[in-house]
């Protein structure tokens, strides 16, 4: 990737319709899983049962659930009230099989697709693609145990580049819009390409930065950080966030897109270890993308829910699951702030 990315600037034109149709399939994926294999709509149509009891008869866990649940929700298939779930209108209408005007048929011949029985399979099983082939290795997933392309040199390489075209487009307008001049050092968890860490020390010219992620992947951070020019104010720090201390001194730590990587046990058990290490005063930044506080849309971050489910152990949340794991922690949330590409930042404080 050229030099000339640097300094960053804000795009002109905001990409997040590219990834709303780069997102499509999911939509498919979703509603052809629930009419063929789970016969979803039919057992809700005659059973009439409750959302948790309905998810224990189709076998399947929590967050698979709330992938599957959301995306329908969010298509505008499926009502929620008190965890009772309704078919809506055209639902009733077209996806049930002795509907006069159903197409459930017609959604069948997607049925035995690839990405449909891949989607089929991630739901039953929860895990993600490739978690189980250690000659692969889990995708986004970087963690003592497990299995990992972030291990591996070459698609460690391939996957953080590829992932640094969005931060190359929303890093600096976060770093516009979120001024850290008071703060000294930060701590990007997670900090992949680097890009997000570069963009704020751009712009705050007193800010270091700590970059902690696997080795194989600082490795694209560090080529970054040298072209930028700012290798002097920039802290390479290999390891696991799991399992690893978190460094001392940090006043400001920065989550970008990283706790939809993980289940809700895991999300809590990092935030708590963060927070732990943050001076009175300090800063945590969660820059994500939001579900809606009732988990039905929008479909664009429901579609985006099912991409994160499929290739991580995590999924979307909403700002008010964030809140509460915050201020549980002993967090003050203080603003929330709009970036780039569905994405925001929620900005707390000890």
């Amino acid at each position: 990737m050229a030099a000339s990315i640097f300094p960053m600037m804000c795009p002109k034109i905001d990409p997040a319709p590219i990834f709303e149709l780069f997102r499509g399939n999911y939509a498919t994926e979703l509603l052809t899983a629930s009419v063929v294999h789970f016969n979803l709509f039919e057992e809700i149509a005659l059973n009439q049962v409750g959302s948790e009891l309905l998810r224990a008869k189709l076998g399947l866990e929590r967050r698979a659930w709330i992938v599957l649940i959301t995306g329908l929700k969010a298509s505008g298939l499926l009502l929620e009230n008190n965890g009772n779930l309704t078919l809506s209108e055209i639902a009733k209408s077209t996806l049930l099989k002795d509907s006069r005007h159903s197409i459930a048929s017609y959604i069948g011949l997607s049925g035995q697709t690839a990405g449909v029985l891949e989607m089929v399979n991630r739901l039953r099983v929860s895990k993600p693609v490739h978690a189980d082939k250690p000659d692969v290795g889990a995708a986004f997933i970087f963690r003592e145990g497990l299995d990992s392309a972030m291990d591996k040199t070459e698609s460690a390489m391939n996957l953080t580049l590829s992932l640094s075209g969005r931060a190359m487009n929303v890093a600096p307008v976060l770093a516009e819009k979120l001024p850290l001049s008071g703060n000294k050092i930060l701590l990007d968890v997670g900090a992949g390409s680097g890009l997000y860490s570069i963009a704020l020390l751009e712009k705050n010219k007193d800010l270091n930065a700590i970059l902690w992620d696997g080795a194989e992947v600082l490795k694209v951070a560090d080529n970054f950080v040298n072209q930028a020019g700012i290798a002097s104010r920039v802290t390479m720090l290999p390891g696991d966030m799991f399992a690893d201390s978190v460094p001392a001194g940090v006043d400001v730590v920065l989550l970008s897109n990283i706790l939809h990587d993980w289940d809700e046990p895991e999300c809590v058990r990092l935030i708590n270890k963060l927070v732990n290490a943050l001076p009175k005063g300090g800063l945590l930044l969660v820059h994500d993308v939001y579900l809606n506080d009732e988990l039905d849309g929008p479909l664009e971050i429901a579609l985006y829910s099912a991409a994160l489910f499929s290739l991580t152990e995590g999924r979307a949340y909403s700002k008010k699951e964030y809140q509460a794991w915050l201020n549980e922690a002993g967090m003050t949330l203080l603003k929330v702030i709009p970036t780039l590409a569905h994405c925001g930042v929620m900005v707390f404080s000890k």
